[in-house]
C-alpha cells in the first residue's frame, strides 16, 4: 500500500514541470497577435501543402480567432475549405478578404467564380470587372476576361430558358437549362425550373436526380423531398416515398403537404408489408384480402394496382388455386407482357391446371427475359416431362381425382371404378378383355398415388409403372393381368386380388 507521504512527494516533485506547461500554454495565448498568429499560419501552410486539411483548419481557425483582422488568415482557411470541398464556407471567408484587402485580386477572382457556380451571374460579373480594373496578373487577367464573357452569355440564356419555360415549351428550355448547370453546378432556381421540365416531360429518374441535388443545395428545402416522395409514389416506390416525406417532416412537423401525404404512404407501406409477411407465413387467402385493401387504398395510380395484382397472382399460384391464378396472371401480364416473375407464377397454375403445352409457353418466354433463372429451367424441364406423360399415361385422370387430392379420395375413386371395371362384371370375351386392361389401370393408379414415393416421382414426371424408366426394376404388375390370377378386392369370384385400402 502506497502512502501518503510517498504521492505527495511524487507530486511535489513534477510540480514545477507541469507549472512551466501551464505557463507556456498561457503564454501562447497571450501573446494574440504576435508570435501565436504567425505560429499557426506557418503550420497550416505545412500541413495544407501535406494534404492534411483537417489539421491545417483548426491552426487556421486559431489564426482568425487570434487576429480578426488578418486577410491572410481569412485566405488561408477560405483555401482549405475549397480543398474540401466547402464552398459555402469558403465564400463568407472570400468576402472578409476583400473587405479586408479591397485590391486582392486572387481572393476577388476565387469569389467570382464561386458565385458563378451558385448562378449569382450579376455579383459574379462585378467580381470580374473589379478584377480587369485593377492591376492583374497575366493569367488573373486571362481568366477574368474568360469568365467575363462566359457570365454574359450565361445571362443570355437565363432569359431564354425563362421565356421557354413560361411558353411550355419544355424540351427547349432543358436544352438551354442544360448549358447553364453545365457551368452553375449549384445554382438553385436553375435546377428547379430542370426538375419541373423533366417532371412535365415525364422522365421522373432525372427529376428525381435533380430534386435530390436541390435538397442538399438549399437548406430547409421542404418542397424538394415532398416533390422526391410524390415521385417515388407515383412511381409505386412506396418505401422510398416514405423516407422523403419524413426528411420534410424532419424539417418542418408542420408542414400540411407532407404531413397529408405522410399519413397515406404510411398506411399503404403497411399494408403492403402486412401482405407479404402473410405470404412467408403461406397464409395466402390472406395475403389475397390484404392486397385487395392495397388497392381500395389507392385506386388512382396504376403502379399500386399492377404490384397489388402481381403479388396476389403469386399468392393464388402458391395457394394451388390454378383457374383464379390465370385469370389475375393474365391480367397482369397485359400490361407487362415481360414480368418474368408473373409469367414464372402463371406456369404453375398451368401446370396444376394441366395445361402444359401452356405452361411450357409461358417458362420458355421468361427464359428469354431472364437466362440464367434455374427456376424457369426446373420449372420448364417438369412441364415438358408431364405434357410427355399426359400423352401417355395419367393416373390421376384413370381415377378421375384432382393432383391435389388426398389418399382417401384416391382410395373411394379406386372402389368405385373397381367395382364398376371388375371383370367378373362381363361376359362378353370382348368386353372382359377390355375391363381386364381397364382394371389394371385402375390398380396401377392406386398403387401409384397412395405410395408417397412413387407418387412423387410420377408427380415430377416420372412413371414408376413404366418398364423404360424403372430399367430393371420389378413392379408388382410387370407382365400383364394374368399376373392377377387368385386375386378378388370384392372377396368373390375366379380373382381374389388383395389390394389394401388404407
Amino acid at each position: 500500500m502506497v502512502s501518503i507521504d510517498h504521492v505527495t512527494q511524487k507530486i511535489l516533485t513534477y510540480l514545477p514541470y507541469v507549472l512551466v506547461l501551464m505557463d507556456m500554454r498561457y503564454e501562447g495565448v497571450k501573446c494574440g497577435k504576435d508570435g501565436s498568429v504567425d505560429n499557426h499560419m506557418e503550420m497550416g501552410k505545412k500541413l495544407l501543402a501535406a494534404g492534411q486539411l483537417a489539421d491545417a483548419l483548426s491552426h487556421f481557425h486559431a489564426a482568425v480567432d487570434g487576429d480578426p483582422k488578418n486577410y491572410m488568415a481569412y485566405y488561408r482557411r477560405a483555401t482549405v475549405f475549397l480543398a474540401m470541398g466547402k464552398s459555402k464556407s469558403a465564400l463568407p471567408d472570400l468576402s472578409r478578404v476583400i473587405e479586408l484587402k479591397p485590391d486582392f485580386t486572387s481572393a476577388r477572382l476565387q469569389r467570382g467564380n464561386l458565385l458563378l457556380k451558385q448562378g449569382k451571374l450579376d455579383e459574379a460579373e462585378s467580381d470580374f470587372k473589379r478584377v480587369l480594373k485593377s492591376n492583374p496578373s497575366d493569367k488573373e487577367e486571362q481568366e477574368a476576361t474568360t469568365q467575363l464573357a462566359k457570365s454574359d452569355e450565361l445571362q443570355r440564356l437565363v432569359t431564354q430558358a425563362h421565356r421557354s419555360y413560361s411558353a411550355k415549351d419544355f424540351p427547349t428550355a432543358l436544352a438551354q437549362l442544360d448549358v447553364i448547370i453545365e457551368t452553375c453546378i449549384w445554382d438553385v432556381t436553375s435546377r428547379e425550373m430542370r426538375a419541373e421540365c423533366f417532371i412535365q416531360m415525364g422522365e421522373m429518374g432525372k427529376a428525381i436526380s435533380d430534386l435530390k441535388a436541390l435538397s442538399k443545395l438549399k437548406n430547409d428545402n421542404t418542397q424538394a423531398f415532398y416533390k422526391l416522395s410524390t415521385i417515388y409514389y407515383n412511381l409505386g416506390d412506396h418505401e422510398m416515398s416514405l423516407n422523403e416525406v419524413r426528411e420534410c417532416l424532419k424539417l418542418d412537423p408542420d408542414h400540411k403537404q407532407c404531413f397529408g401525404h405522410y399519413k397515406q404512404v404510411k398506411k399503404l407501406n403497411k399494408q403492403i408489408q402486412s401482405a407479404e409477411e402473410l405470404i412467408r407465413e403461406q397464409r395466402y387467402e390472406d395475403a389475397v384480402s390484404k392486397y385487395e385493401a392495397v388497392m381500395k387504398t389507392e385506386p388512382n395510380v396504376p403502379q399500386f394496382s399492377h404490384l397489388a395484382k402481381e403479388r396476389i397472382c403469386h399468392a393464388l399460384s402458391k395457394a394451388q388455386q390454378a383457374s383464379r391464378a390465370v385469370s389475375v396472371c393474365s391480367d397482369v401480364l397485359r400490361f407487362n407482357p415481360e414480368n418474368v416473375n408473373v409469367l414464372k407464377d402463371r406456369a404453375e397454375a398451368y401446370v396444376q391446371d394441366e395445361q402444359y403445352e401452356e405452361a411450357i409457353k409461358d417458362y420458355e418466354t421468361a427464359a428469354k427475359h431472364s437466362e440464367n433463372d434455374h427456376q424457369i429451367k426446373e420449372g420448364l424441364d417438369r412441364a415438358q416431362r408431364l405434357l410427355k406423360q399426359s400423352q401417355r399415361r395419367d393416373y390421376y385422370k384413370i381415377l378421375g381425382v384432382k393432383r391435389t387430392a388426398q389418399k382417401k379420395e384416391i382410395i373411394r375413386a379406386y372402389r368405385k371404378l373397381a367395382q364398376q371395371w371388375h371383370p367378373d362384371n362381363f361376359q362378353d370375351p370382348e368386353e372382359k378383355k377390355k375391363a381386364e386392361k381397364k382394371f389394371i389401370d385402375i390398380a396401377q393408379a392406386k398403387e401409384v398415388l397412395t405410395d408417397p414415393e412413387m407418387r412423387t416421382k410420377f408427380d415430377h414426371g416420372e412413371d414408376p409403372m413404366d418398364p423404360e424408366s424403372q430399367q430393371g426394376q420389378h413392379h408388382p404388375f410387370h407382365g400383364g393381368f394374368h399376373g392377377f390370377q387368385g386375386f378378388n378386392p370384392f372377396g368373390s369370384g375366379p380373382f381374389n386380388f388383395k389390394f389394401t385400402y388404407n
